[in-house]
């Protein structure tokens, strides 16, 4: 069985630089061992909207996730790169990107229909 997860994070507030962010993220973007990466923590489907500079995440996750890993040495060097198009939300921790959100409503879970 698997779960979903969602996250948000901001981008820098630069047209060019969110275009530049989003080739990065169009398909066959993403370097291949940042998706072996992803796949490997049990993350079983990704996705990624985003609005203005606010993105939201929408994984899908193994019932073991966060699994153990071996972190392919191009990670830092990914995650450096994107820090550079990405910004923190005020609310996050230090060295904290993507932030969880809690879910505040299911439609299946609302009487009628």
């Amino acid at each position: 069985m698997s779960r979903r997860l969602c996250f948000a994070l901001d981008l820098v507030d630069d047209a060019a630089k969110i275009a530049e962010y989003e080739g990065f993220h169009a398909p066959g973007g993403v370097w291949p061992q940042i998706v072996d990466d992803i796949r490997a923590q049990g993350i079983e489907g990704m996705e990624i909207w985003r609005t203005g500079d606010r993105m939201v995440m929408i994984a899908t996750v193994a019932d073991d996730y966060p699994r153990a890993r071996n972190i392919p040495p191009e990670y830092d060097q990914w995650e450096t790169l994107m820090w550079g198009f990405q910004k923190a939300l005020p609310h996050a921790a230090p060295g904290q990107k993507w932030v969880p959100m809690d879910k505040i409503f299911d439609l299946a879970q609302q009487k009628g229909g």
